[in-house]
């Protein structure tokens, strides 16, 4: 009877510029150890596994499979499900458990956000209560950089650097006229303001450029934003306006969101975007005129066109650290970046408990804001530089040569 045993890989959550290089990371380290036979990968992460979409990837030939990790978004599929406590209904995880059976899958990894953690932690949980042999890793990945317990999380260095990017040349734009331009620009981060804080990296190039950053961590006042705003266009002239999605009042309501019409998740997160809309409109009616908004949308988590080469290096580390972790018997884990050092950048891989990091959130640390609560200090900067760094060349024949798994191969 063969000892080999088989591996599945799959994606949640939001996906990023950079979630495939980790993926492609598990196929190939999972590819060098004899002890694996297959390497499985779950079609729309957790809940496509519970339908059995899962696919042999090495159906895939090579030179595509090559290709994954230079295509934004999850060429996989993702979802955004949540499973239920096994200690209150289990039959989930029965379904689960008989497909990893079915599938001898030993070897089980989740590439996603706090959410995706916690799918990691209730799945390893339930195969210690049952004795079932299988060990469960969790790979980081999210644009908000909101998981604790690791310096950063793959994807938001590549974000970080579009938005900055995008900052600066919506920025010259503005200063092409004579006449004064506000530009406001709404990011995504719901309650973590890693994102909006990215575009003060623009300071490196614009170093006299009139800079309002509105984060989540900063109640936001509407009466001190105008002020600050009419102050900034009187004495500048054209004035730059970051927007997190996430922003909140003072009593902790999201901007705008008091008529409870915005959607929720199914694990209840409420669904953002438009408050640059509402803020354009304020600056209009009570400064100036000439204002104009960007809602970035989708586009920051999938621009891998100007990727960060450390971010897209250290994405297909995780990977590969992973499938390492889980043959040296870790399970329950999470892959975490730790830096040693900012100058030279330096860091290492450990694993942290996947249970821990979904009960909580990692915010900007109020002594990297500054005082008035509209810009970031200096400790942003030493931080955030090292992780745009580089440039990825993707393969470009007119447009990027992305692959679509869904569409090209058909597979599921």
């Amino acid at each position: 009877m063969s000892s080999k045993v088989n591996c599945l890989v799959a994606q949640s959550g939001g996906p990023t510029a950079v979630i495939n290089s980790s993926l492609y990371g598990v196929i190939m380290e999972a590819s060098t150890f004899s002890k694996i036979d297959k390497v499985y990968g779950g079609i729309n992460g957790i809940e496509g596994i519970l339908k059995k979409k899962i696919i042999d990837v090495f159906d895939i030939p090579y030179d595509k499979i090559n290709q994954m990790r230079f295509t934004p978004s999850a060429v996989l599929g993702s979802c955004r499900y949540r499973l239920k406590d096994y200690r209150e209904n289990d039959e989930e995880y029965k379904k689960l458990f008989e497909i990893f059976k079915e599938y001898n899958i030993k070897y089980f990894f989740y590439i996603g956000g706090n959410d995706s953690m916690e799918t990691v932690h209730k799945i390893h949980s339930y195969a210690k209560e049952v004795g079932f042999e299988i060990n469960v890793i969790g790979i980081p990945k999210t644009i908000d950089n909101d998981l604790v317990f690791t310096d950063h999380s793959p994807g938001f260095g590549s974000a970080a650097k579009f938005i900055a990017t995008v900052t600066l040349e919506l920025a010259l734009d503005g200063e092409a006229y004579e006449t004064k331009t506000i530009n406001v620009l709404e990011v995504m981060g719901r309650n973590a303001g890693w994102l909006a804080a990215s575009s003060a990296l623009v300071k490196d190039r614009l170093p006299n450029l009139r800079h309002l950053i509105y984060l989540p961590e900063v109640p936001f006042n509407e009466e001190k934003f105008l002020e600050e705003v009419n102050e900034a266009y009187k004495e500048y002239g054209n004035v730059f306006i970051t927007i997190s999605e996430g922003i909140k009042d003072e009593s902790g309501n999201y901007v705008e969101a008091g008529s409870g019409s915005y959607k929720q998740d199914s694990f209840g997160h409420t669904q953002l975007g438009g408050v640059g809309d509402y803020l354009e409109y304020l600056i209009k009616q009570k400064i100036y005129k000439r204002v104009r908004m960007t809602r970035l949308g989708f586009t920051q988590r999938s621009a891998l066109h100007f990727a960060s080469q450390v971010d897209f290096e250290e994405a297909e580390k995780v990977g590969r650290k992973a499938v390492q972790f889980a043959l040296n018997g870790e399970s329950g884990k999470m892959v975490a970046i730790i830096r040693d050092s900012d100058n030279p950048y330096t860091t290492h891989i450990e694993v942290v408990n996947a249970g821990e990091v979904c009960n909580e959130e990692k915010l900007l640390p109020s002594s990297w804001i500054t005082e008035d609560g509209t810009y970031v200090k200096e400790e942003f900067f030493n931080y955030a530089r090292p992780l745009i760094h580089g440039e990825v060349k993707i393969p470009v024949e007119g447009l990027p040569q992305y692959i679509s798994l869904k569409h090209q191969y058909n597979l599921w």
